[in-house]
């Protein structure tokens, strides 16, 4: 198991992409793993024959662990990895070395310490496996999701208590439960894309029992969830949800967010004037192909605010005792996702236009749909927006991101009535309100501050012309 970078000891097999047998070149999709951040997948680093898997899907596997046995036709056969070699506890050896014993970290190549094993090829041969299925693109742990900005089909993800196959014994690659899993009465695998056999897998479908509806029969996600519909739980049966990947990170980074002494406040804004650019904005060319919201005008008002008061995108150094505060702003975008909540975030926000701001957070969305967060797209932010208002809820009190001094809740924007104008003008009118609840680190931030910049946002959000005297 190769180092998926940010510190990260272990991840979950979640689905095998090749089989023994296969025919893999370098750089090809090998297998799907979930790490505490992410669904992944690691492409592989060399190219020969699939001779064994040597752990199964739903394994948690420590970082430097094999996994694969590949025989490349070097000639090479060493000793054989046991299946499910324990790992001492603690940060794995491969891990403790960490860049310096690899370089750069990259998805697929690990470190030095976590080599794949390679053995020569079978005098009998072996059968190249299934061919033909279509596969999402892999994701380095280096390049941040802003960079890939693509059409996605929204699939939507229900956790459910994963089965787990025992290992493959030595001298039998796959089980014959494992190898005949997901496959017709005749031996055939279903036509469908891995978003919908990961959809498949957690809600519990065979999809050798579904009839796909797409072209030439393949599965599609609404095959999927028909078939789970059909078959409800029975009366007074529990469900168990395992707390893995995302959904364990989530409890242990909400667990510690609450350690932290916070404060929260919050705002009723008339974001009339903001509605009405959003309009306009959606009629630009710079912006064709580009889902614009007001979370855009949010996003650009708080980097604006940031410049003015730069504490808020700060944290604590309890070790150095000290505020450390950056000069780039990392604004984080919370998603709350069927696998758990993630914060990916847009490096160096404060530098992007309004247009390139746009095709992040668009690329953000895209990526959160399609579960495609990396480990890097999560790691260093320093600011976070979450957006309730998408819910139809009007505020709320967000918790703070560990190791961030703020937090900022955007509620939904609704018609209401209210007072404008002064003096002998002043009239109810109806216009376009929303809540805004800001969340501090009490230790970073004290109440004048947070308030000034809170108000210095409704500023922007209320006449957003005013952003020119920012």
């Amino acid at each position: 198991m190769p180092d998926p970078g940010e510190g990260l000891l272990e991840a979950e097999i979640v689905r095998w992409i090749v089989e023994p047998g296969q025919d893999v070149a370098v750089n090809d999709p090998m297998i799907e793993i979930e790490t505490a951040k992410s669904l992944v997948e690691l492409p592989s680093p060399y190219a020969g024959v699939v001779h064994r898997q040597l752990v199964a899907e739903g394994d948690v596997v420590a970082v430097g662990q094999p996994i694969l046995l590949i025989d490349d036709g070097s000639g090479d056969a060493p000793d054989e990895p046991a299946a499910a070699e324990a790992q001492p506890e603690g940060r794995p050896e491969a891990a403790d070395q960490g860049d310096a014993a690899s370089g750069s970290v990259l998805v697929g190549y690990g470190t030095s310490a976590a080599p794949v094993s390679r053995r020569p090829r079978s005098s009998s041969g072996l059968q190249k496996g299934p061919e033909g299925e279509q596969v999402h693109e892999s994701y380095s742990t280096e390049t941040p999701v802003s960079r890939h900005v693509e059409d996605v089909t929204e699939a939507h993800r229900v956790e459910d208590e994963p089965t787990e196959p025992p290992l493959p014994e030595p001298g039998n690659p796959r089980s014959l439960e494992q190898r005949t899993a997901g496959r017709d009465a005749s031996g055939h695998r279903p036509l469908a894309k891995p978003v919908v056999r990961r959809l498949a897998r957690d809600l519990g479908v065979d999809l050798a029992t579904v009839t796909g509806t797409g072209p030439d029969g393949t599965v599609t996600n609404a095959d999927v969830a028909a078939a789970a519909a059909g078959g409800g739980p029975r009366p007074g049966e529990v469900r168990r949800i395992p707390l893995r990947g995302v959904r364990r990170q989530m409890v242990a980074s909400m667990s510690a967010s609450v350690e932290v002494p916070q404060a929260s406040l919050w705002l009723d804004v008339d974001v009339t004037e903001t509605v009405a650019l959003i309009e306009a904005l959606k009629k630009r060319p710079e912006f064709g192909g580009l889902r614009i919201s007001p979370i855009l005008v949010l996003a650009k008002a708080v980097c604006l605010a940031i410049a003015r008061h730069p504490e808020v995108n700060g944290s604590l150094d309890t070790a150095r005792q000290e505020i450390v505060v950056p000069s780039d702003i990392n604004l984080g975008i919370a998603a709350a996702t069927a696998r758990g909540l993630v914060v990916p975030n847009v490096k160096r926000a404060n530098t992007l236009n309004l247009v390139e701001l746009a095709t992040a957070l668009n690329a953000i969305v895209a990526a959160a749909r399609e579960s495609r967060i990396t480990p890097a797209d999560c790691a260093h932010g320093t600011f976070t927006i979450t957006n309730v208002g998408v819910f139809g809820i009007e505020g709320g009190t967000p918790i703070l991101n560990p190791g961030e001094a703020a937090i900022l809740c955007m509620g939904t924007i609704a018609r209401r009535p209210w007072v404008v104008g002064t003096g002998e003008d002043e009239r109810m009118e109806p216009r376009s309100i929303c809540t805004l609840t800001l969340t501090i680190d009490h230790r970073v931030l004290d109440g004048e501050m947070a308030s000034r910049f809170l108000a210095d946002v409704a500023t922007v959000l209320r006449d957003p012309g005013l952003s020119m005297l920012f």
